[in-house]
């Protein structure tokens, strides 16, 4: 394990619901991150190929049997990725070139077999060889989520060994998940890369709090998306028309020490790569006061079992 590790935040709008045009955007961003010197590439919840926001501004969205919104969800499953296609492995060859490792957000479809119609939000890491070393589903989707995505299982959640440490993550709302955290904390994770749309108020304090109670970094990753990425197919409200350029989704990319305060501050409004160093010793100095896996867990007390067989 390095002790200092370079981290890179891509806060960069995906190509909404085109896989050719995110795949060139891909590649462009990472060589962007590398040149700058990140060691671990990390891009926001389903990036690839774009968080639906929409569910949250068109307002006729969730009508029985009604034909916009069924559109957009056979265009998002046409956009997605399936884990054993060829994007999946082209990006791999992308970290192996350049010696990343890489932690992204995808909308995730299954080709063939059970769940063949069904559309996962996914957080997949691929290790500096290139290879696909976790794939993540999301537990749960949130709120009105649930009208897109399959529940996911905890197949993925665990930190995974890699040149610049333990990486793990997890997605949104799993972050208010008190099981869940403590799978990952259990884990072993240097580094937590929680992935959101934006990361407003409540969620910066959730990747603080994460921070603090695994005395590990926590890479709050947000995401950048304007009213013009809203699908054509359906209505935008009044007070969003004739604003293609407003943003719906601002960023707020930040990244916390395992004391809970920020070594980067939220980055608002803004598009880009933003990049980071980091000092892994910090994660043990900050567990000799708390380390709830170690002398602050009781195991005599509680028994926490996880599945992790993938459903």
């Amino acid at each position: 394990m390095k002790k200092s590790v370079r981290i890179g935040i891509v806060q960069s709008a995906p190509s909404y619901l085109n896989v050719e045009e995110s795949m060139r955007k891909v590649e462009k961003l990472l060589r962007e991150a590398s040149e700058k010197g990140a060691q671990l590439v990390t891009f926001g919840e389903t990036w690839f190929t774009g968080y639906p926001a929409w569910i949250d501004y068109c307002d006729e969205y969730a009508k029985w049997d009604f034909k916009p919104t069924k559109e957009v969800f056979a265009k998002t499953y046409e956009n997605s990725l399936d884990v054993k296609g060829k994007e999946v492995a082209t990006i791999g060859q992308w970290a192996k070139e350049l010696g990343l490792v890489i932690v992204m957000g995808i909308n995730e479809k299954v080709t063939s077999g059970p769940g063949n119609g069904t559309i996962y939000n996914s957080l997949l890491t691929w290790n500096e060889h290139g290879e696909l070393v976790n794939h993540h589903r999301k537990l749960m989707p949130t709120y009105t989520e649930r009208l897109i995505y399959g529940h996911g299982d905890g197949h993925g959640l665990k930190a995974v060994e890699t040149q610049v440490g333990r990486i793990g993550g997890l997605i949104c709302w799993e972050h208010w998940m008190p099981l869940t955290r403590q799978t990952m904390h259990n884990s072993g994770e240097h580094i937590h890369v929680a992935v959101w749309p934006k990361v407003h108020e409540m969620l910066q304090i959730a990747t603080r709090s994460y921070a603090f109670e695994g005395r590990c970094f926590a890479v709050g990753v947000g995401q950048i998306m304007r009213v013009k990425d809203i699908p054509a197919e359906l209505t935008l409200p009044l007070e969003l028309q004739n604003k293609p350029d407003h943003m719906l989704l601002n960023g707020g990319s930040c990244i916390v020490g395992p004391d809970g305060h920020y070594v980067m501050e939220p980055i608002w409004d803004k598009e880009g790569v933003f990049v980071q160093e980091v000092n892994l010793t910090r994660c043990y100095e900050e567990r000799m006061a708390l380390d709830v896996t170690g002398h602050y867990q009781r195991n005599d007390v509680f028994e926490l079992k996880t599945n992790t067989k993938r459903q």
